[in-house]
């Protein structure tokens, strides 16, 4: 009698690990490919970062130029 319900309780673990496992092997899957893409985002999105830098440079010409300008008289 004992020996059955082992039985019976280990096919119900059984029959509610299986799915889980299943389900975390196509999570594990789609983990990939979502990080596969956001490594491309990011090296598309790499020079972003220089960004700061060129609107500084920008900022110290138009500067330059209004001063120019006004030393003109314009």
């Amino acid at each position: 009698m004992g020996f059955g319900i082992g039985i019976v309780v280990v096919l119900v673990v059984v029959a509610l690990v299986v799915p889980i496992l299943v389900l975390a092997h196509r999570i594990g899957e789609q983990a990939q490919v979502i990080n596969s893409g956001l490594q491309q985002s990011e090296r598309n999105t790499r020079p972003l970062a220089a960004l700061r830098q060129t609107i500084d440079h920008a900022e110290v010409i138009t500067a330059g130029l209004r001063r120019g300008r006004e030393r003109l008289g314009g």
